[in-house]
C-alpha cells in the first residue's frame, strides 16, 4: 500500500550559396543542406502500456521524453470492468500508465529503455515498497512489432549484467485500458509534498543510483536500430541523411543538460555550448567529451565540408564549421535526430553524474 534532382548550373550556385554562408546576423541558412523550413505534418499518434508498480512514480520519466504527447494512469489487466482505486487490485488489476507519442520524434525502443531504468525487473512480489500483484512489473504490447521489440529489449537487459536475478517482467498482450481518477493523474505535480516523502521513503530512487550508476549506454534498448529508432532517426545516423532545419527536436531547446548519440549513448554536447545560429538546427561551440567525436572529409555537396560522427555509435551527427561564435571559432551544426537530451536533473539517474559541475 503506498504511503498516501536533376541541377542546373545556376541551381549548384544557389546550393552553394545557402550551404557556405555563416551564421552571423541571422541571415545565412548555412546547415547541412540547403533546405527550407518545412510545416510540420499531422502527427500519427501510436500508444505504449507498461506497469511499473505506483502509477505516481511512472508518468514523469516518460513525460520527459521529447514525442511523448501524454501519459495516463490507470489500470489493466484484471478481469472486472471499470474498476476504481478502491476494488483494482481485488479484480485481478494492476496499475499502468499509457504512453501516447508520436513515432516519428520517439520511438518504442527509446520508452522501452526508459521503461527498465524506472523499475525493478526481478521482483515478482511487488515493486519497493508498494507490495502485492497490483504493483507487479508487466510490459503491454499492442502489436506484433512492439512485442518483438520488447522481448529483444528484455534479453539485452539479461545479457548486460546489470541485474544478477533473472528478468522477470512479463511480456503480454495489452488488455483493456482503465483511466484512473483524476486525482491520480500527474500526482507528482499536483501534491508535490505529499509525492516527495512517498517517493523518499520507497526505495526507487536508492535502487536506481545504484543499479546504474555506471551505465551509460542504452543496454536495455533493442538491438536492431531499425525497430529502435525512428526512420528519419535511422536515416540521419546510418544513411548520412540531414533532418529539416527549424522543425525539429532541439533547435531551439534551452534546457540545462547534456545530449547524447541516439544510438550508442556517449555524450556529445553539452548545453553550455550550445548557442543559436540562426540556421534552424542545433549548433554547439565544442563537443562535451572530444574524444567521442570523429571528423571526416566531405566532398557530397560540391564542396569540401568536415562531417562530424561519434565514435563510439559510428552515427552521423552533422557537419562542423569555422564561422562558429568564441570562445572556438566553431559551429557543430547537429542533427537533433543523431541527439537524445537528457535533462540535468536525470544526469545521476542516467549514469552521467560527472558532467553535473559542468551545468552549474
Amino acid at each position: 500500500m503506498k504511503f498516501v534532382a536533376f541541377f542546373s548550373l545556376a541551381s549548384v550556385l544557389v546550393l552553394l550559396t545557402v550551404v557556405l554562408p555563416t551564421w552571423r546576423g541571422g541571415n545565412g541558412v548555412a546547415g547541412e543542406s540547403g533546405m527550407t523550413p518545412t510545416a510540420p505534418d499531422q502527427r500519427n499518434t501510436e500508444r505504449a502500456l507498461f506497469a511499473g508498480g505506483c502509477f505516481w512514480s511512472m508518468e514523469k520519466s516518460f513525460e520527459q521524453l521529447d514525442g511523448v504527447l501524454s501519459v495516463e494512469s490507470g489500470y489493466a489487466g484484471g478481469t472486472t470492468a471499470n474498476p476504481t482505486y478502491e476494488n483494482y487490485a481485488n479484480g485481478g488489476h494492476i496499475e499502468v500508465v499509457q504512453v501516447v507519442y508520436d513515432p516519428q520524434v520517439a520511438n518504442y525502443g527509446q520508452l522501452l529503455a526508459t521503461y527498465w531504468r524506472q523499475v525493478d525487473p526481478t521482483d515478482n512480489g511487488g515493486q519497493f515498497v508498494d507490495r502485492g500483484h497490483a504493483y507487479t512489473t508487466a510490459i503491454f504490447t499492442y502489436n506484433q512489432q512492439q512485442r518483438e521489440a520488447a522481448e529483444s529489449s528484455k534479453r539485452e537487459l539479461a545479457a548486460s549484467g546489470i541485474f544478477k536475478n533473472p528478468i522477470v517482467t512479463p511480456i503480454l498482450p495489452a488488455p483493456v485500458f482503465y483511466r484512473a481518477e483524476e486525482y491520480h493523474q500527474d500526482y507528482y505535480k499536483h501534491n508535490p509534498m505529499r509525492y516527495t516523502q512517498y517517493r523518499s521513503h520507497s526505495g526507487r530512487d536508492s535502487f536506481f543510483a545504484t543499479t546504474w550508476k555506471n551505465v551509460k549506454t542504452d543496454v536495455a534498448a533493442p538491438a536492431d536500430l531499425k525497430s529502435r529508432l525512428t526512420p528519419l532517426q535511422y536515416k540521419v545516423t546510418q544513411e548520412n541523411g540531414t533532418e529539416p532545419p527549424f522543425n525539429n527536436v532541439y533547435w531551439d531547446n534551452k534546457r540545462p543538460g547534456i545530449y547524447v548519440d541516439i544510438v550508442s549513448g556517449e555524450p556529445l554536447f553539452g548545453s553550455t555550448d550550445k548557442f543559436d545560429s540562426h540556421t534552424g538546427w542545433p549548433s554547439f561551440t565544442r563537443p562535451l567529451v572530444p574524444g567521442n567525436i570523429v571528423e571526416h572529409e566531405d566532398r557530397s555537396l560540391f564542396a569540401v565540408r568536415t562531417e562530424v560522427r561519434s565514435k563510439g555509435g559510428n552515427s552521423h551527427l552533422g557537419h562542423v564549421f569555422d564561422d562558429g561564435p568564441p570562445p572556438t571559432g566553431l559551429r557543430y551544426c547537429i542533427n537533433s535526430a543523431a541527439l537524445r537530451f537528457v535533462p540535468a536533473e536525470d544526469l545521476e539517474k542516467e549514469g552521467l553524474g560527472e558532467f553535473v559541475h559542468l551545468l552549474q
